[in-house]
């Protein structure tokens, strides 16, 4: 297995070392391959985005963009075999706008499942918070010097660079 020096794991939905057309593509456009509200990232700033879907520690990647779990909406599918019995319908919305008891707004719920009988009525639902790992030190620099290189810093060493980027797990699972 591969070991880097740097802690990016996935730029804009590709490792590092994707220098494909299809990766450079979405590097050039800035895009999301995982389903955000819109084609571009959105992460930190639309018109820069931080293009880090995930960052490497201990060699390993660690999510840090929430929008990363929307991947094939296999956490859609996850949360609906833990919230309803086998065999039911359901359905799934994203920002769904939760009210307080004045009807002022409280937020947005990030997925909500909701399950339904044969007639369309609503028989159950579950809703989903989605959070990633919190980073320490600063991911944005590794970030911008990779982006001005990419084919020649895909191995960068980073590793002395001041404020290395970590999740807050600082230990291996």
């Amino acid at each position: 297995m591969q070991s880097f020096l740097h802690p990016l794991a996935e730029i804009f939905g590709f490792t590092a070392t994707d220098q494909s057309p299809k990766a450079q593509q979405y590097r050039l456009h800035r895009l999301c391959p995982f389903n955000n509200k819109v084609p571009n990232c959105t992460t930190d700033k639309a018109k820069n985005p931080l293009g880090v879907c995930s960052i490497l520690q201990y060699n390993k990647p660690v999510i840090t963009c929430p929008v990363r779990f929307r991947e094939e909406w296999l956490i859609t599918d996850d949360a609906a075999s833990f919230f309803f019995k086998g065999g039911v319908q359901w359905s799934s919305l994203t920002e769904v706008r939760l009210n307080d008891a004045y009807g002022k707004s409280a937020g947005n719920i990030d997925v909500v499942l909701v399950a339904y009988d044969e007639k369309g009525k609503v028989i159950d639902f579950g809703a989903l918070e989605i959070q990633a790992v919190y980073i320490s030190g600063n991911v944005r620099d590794p970030f911008e010097y990779y982006m001005q290189d990419q084919k020649a810093r895909c191995f960068m060493d980073w590793t002395r660079q001041p404020n290395y980027p970590r999740s807050a797990h600082s230990k291996p699972f």
